[in-house]
């Protein structure tokens, strides 16, 4: 690929400046929405397109916001840029070099759905990012991009940023919605679910800072331009984010379907002292671990192939671990960091990842028996589909995948022979 549609940055100077922005096409897409296009007219070229969220589930964005219900108002639209999946860094890049991109896109789904008001949670650790982005939504209302009477239309609109604690949970679209309007940030139960009762009670769309991004150049460039990247099901670019055991990890802008393979050995340059790749895992934390064999390297990264893999691409931030690394090591780590992060609302989480905290502490501490390796693996699989969130059923992946696909890591640790 040529040429960037999502970090446009890294070829325009100085794009996060309005007037270059505006030079580079910039707010094009947004005048032919709001002059040209009726708002469910948007909502079908988004459909056409085949635009499938980025911030991990990969649901297609026009047919979320086809299930606004249009018989309450006011509509909302909030900007997920929580961002706190550990591996993950693509959405602050675009944030912070590629920003009225973004905020152009926030625009677009707005008219979408009809919503004159539109919020971005940010997490808290963004605040510079917020106080960036509050001046830029200054400049646009000054050039007459926000506000009232927008393009001479009757539309108008003005966008907020709300800044969080801090807390993983809030992520989770409905514990982010939570947060906005002053409580603690935790998942509420669902049905309803957000284009029916979302912020305030009102239809709401919450759509991720990359999926987003991606909104000014399909409507000013049509459906069957973003097809031309990607695959049939999973069409366009992907910002994968990669970190680990690699040579040079960062963000690399590519085609969905481009393989593992390419991606580490290609565009991260391989692993250091050309030790042997062990594991990979494609969503962060929140990943099953994929045993990193020539079938799975050679595995398009796109919504249909990963899961023949037994995980997920998720937000694609692609974590490589090579053969220096022990698997109880890294599940420790996970489990840790999800009995942090649990809100404690729900009972299995919130003891299901105390105790396998506990148990994943014990095991890598060498104090271990192959009772509490399988004591570890009983308390995963009880949590399985219990939880009120994904928080829950994340904290599991790297578990379960690990004693499954790496036994020998954990034989290795208690010393015995036994087979789970």
């Amino acid at each position: 690929m040529n040429s960037y549609l999502l970090l446009r940055h890294r070829e325009i100077p100085d794009i996060d400046k309005l007037e270059v922005y505006c030079q580079n096409g910039g707010f094009l897409g947004f005048k032919k929405a709001v002059t040209t296009m009726q708002p469910e007219q948007v909502t079908e070229v988004v459909k056409a397109s085949g635009l499938r969220g980025r911030g991990g589930a990969g649901f297609p964005t026009g047919m979320k916001w086809a299930f606004m219900d249009n018989r309450s108002w006011p509509h909302y639209v909030t900007a997920n840029a929580d961002e706190s999946e550990p591996g993950t860094f693509k959405d602050r890049e675009i944030m912070e070099y590629n920003p009225f991109q973004f905020l152009e896109g926030v625009a677009i789904a707005s008219y979408a759905v009809s919503a004159h008001t539109a919020y971005i949670y940010l997490r808290g650790e963004f605040w510079q990012i917020a106080r960036q982005l509050d001046w830029r939504i200054s400049e646009m209302k000054d050039a007459g991009y926000l506000g009232e009477k927008i393009f001479g239309s009757g539309y108008s609109l003005e966008i907020y940023t709300h800044l969080g604690a801090g807390a993983y949970i809030c992520g989770e679209e409905t514990a982010l919605l939570e947060s906005i309007e002053g409580k603690l940030g935790q998942p509420r139960l669902r049905p309803p679910f957000p284009p029916a009762y979302g912020l305030f009670g009102k239809p709401t769309v919450v759509n991720n800072v990359e999926t987003l991004t991606n909104l000014p150049l399909i409507i000013e460039r049509g459906a069957d331009w973003f097809r031309s990247y990607g695959t049939e099901k999973s069409p366009g670019v992907k910002i994968f984010s990669l970190s680990g055991c690699v040579n040079r990890p960062g963000n690399y802008e590519l085609p969905l379907g481009t393989t593992f393979r390419s991606l580490i050995f290609e565009h991260g340059g391989g692993i250091p002292n050309n030790r042997q790749i062990k594991a990979i895992m494609a969503a962060g934390a929140s990943s099953a671990l994929i045993v990193a064999d020539e079938k799975a390297l050679d595995t398009p990264m796109d919504y249909e192939s990963v899961p023949n893999l037994g995980a997920q691409l998720g937000s694609a931030s692609v974590i490589v671990i090579d053969d220096s690394v022990g698997i109880d090591w890294l599940i420790n780590k996970t489990v840790q960091f999800f009995c942090h992060e649990s809100c404690g609302k729900c009972t299995p989480c919130r003891e299901g990842t105390f105790w396998m905290a506990h148990l994943t502490e014990r095991i890598h501490s060498g104090k271990a028996s192959w009772e509490d390796v399988k004591l570890l693996y009983d308390v995963a699989s009880q949590m399985k589909t219990k939880c009120l969130c994904a928080l829950g059923e994340f904290s599991i992946e790297a578990v379960m995948s690990g004693i499954d696909r790496f036994k020998g890591d954990f034989e290795k640790r208690v010393g015995a022979n036994e087979r789970i």
